[in-house]
């Protein structure tokens, strides 16, 4: 539908681990597998994976993330200069039927931020070894703006780096060369997963910015621009989007609030080549923050749950994709899951065969607006 992603039918990376990949993870953490064998189990789940998604009539693939525990601190923990934290944090996530405690491992930054080798290199090897002519092979890791968020000051050493602005240098220095890296290994397809630029407007996420010792109000800028920095020299046959979440795991989430606080700055400067939005239900808003996207860039549509089984009506995508259309032209826009399938192991609370339909019901209305490629 589309010569270049995104795609008029995309999604966004991460689906849901197989019951035997997740028992080869458990058997591998208690020592009763080696690595190798772990690995041949998620070789043979990644094909399998693929193949469903060229299946599902996708134009581009992904590895289901099937190699990772979680979609953001298994990249973050390789960057030279970070270590994992004895420290726990603790996230409140929201469902329909409550609240999840989710605590995960912190960081800190103890040295210099430096990449001291692409990461990822391997996965996205195998998959591009794996995915069929036509089918674009996408990687996915976390943005530069994590790096931060998940500790604020307090997790980046004053010894290492009395001054933030040299720690943000590096760390876009770091993403350069990986954007660089990968590309040369035949990478035209790479995504930032961003929760930081979603969080931030939402009022309750403001002010724990604030706890954290950060200006909530320019935040925002400071990641636009440590991005931007990252993509200031990437290879002209690679397109970057980001993915800006607002929270996802267990189907459940962690912010609110419509995308406008950021808008203006967010499509006006970030220099990504499309944004996949976060549009399932009333938490995300309205479409008017979409009136700052210029020209030239796509919006992905996020209007399709991941977090639920049900099955959204076509004809009432149809409309919202109409109803978007009033602020940027439908020519701009595209349509996929409002975000991963499995953003950590755990997954959402979905089947593999509703993951399916819901994959296939994208595709079949992409075609039904813009026609097939």
């Amino acid at each position: 539908m589309t010569a270049r992603p995104p795609f008029r039918a995309d999604h966004v990376g991460s689906l849901l681990r197989p019951a035997v990949l997740r028992e080869a993870r458990r058997d591998h953490a208690a020592g009763e597998i080696s690595a190798e064998q772990l690995r041949a189990v998620e070789d043979d789940a990644i094909r399998d994976v693929v193949k469903m998604q060229k299946a599902a009539g996708l134009e581009s693939a992904t590895d289901g993330e099937f190699r990772r525990s979680s979609w953001h601190m298994d990249f973050i923990y390789v960057l030279g200069g970070v270590s994992r934290s004895d420290e726990r944090l603790h996230v409140k996530f929201h469902n329909l039927a409550g609240d999840l405690e989710f605590s995960p491992p912190g960081l800190q930054v103890d040295g210099k931020i430096r990449l001291d080798e692409p990461i990822f290199s391997d996965h996205f090897e195998f998959l591009k070894a794996h995915t069929d002519p036509g089918i674009t092979p996408k990687l996915t890791i976390p943005s530069p703006s994590m790096v931060y968020y998940r500790g604020g000051r307090a997790a980046v050493s004053e010894t290492v780096y009395p001054e933030l602005d040299e720690f943000f240098t590096d760390l876009s220095a770091a993403y350069a060369e990986q954007l660089r890296a990968m590309n040369a290994l035949g990478c035209t397809y790479l995504q930032l997963d961003d929760t930081s630029l979603a969080y931030l407007n939402d009022p309750k996420q403001r002010e724990l910015v604030a706890r954290m010792g950060s200006d909530p109000d320019t935040m925002h800028l400071r990641n636009i621009s440590t991005i931007n920095a990252a993509l200031a020299g990437k290879p002209d046959d690679l397109t970057v989007t980001t993915h800006l979440c607002r929270g996802n795991f267990r189907s459940s989430w962690v912010a609110s609030g419509s995308y406008e606080f950021v808008a203006e700055a967010l499509f006006g400067e970030l220099a990504v080549d499309g944004f996949f939005l976060e549009y399932d239900d009333e938490r995300s808003g309205g479409f008017e923050p979409l009136r700052f996207v210029p020209k030239g860039k796509r919006v992905v549509l996020g209007l399709v749950t991941s977090k639920r089984p049900e099955l959204e009506d076509p004809d009432a995508l149809v409309r919202r994709i109409e109803e978007a259309s009033r602020y940027v032209d439908v020519d701009q826009l595209c349509l996929s899951p409002q975000c991963g399938f499995s953003s950590t192991e755990e997954g959402n609370d979905l089947t593999a065969s509703e993951q399916l339909r819901k994959l296939e019901l994208i595709v079949s209305t992409a075609e039904r607006v813009w026609g097939r490629s």
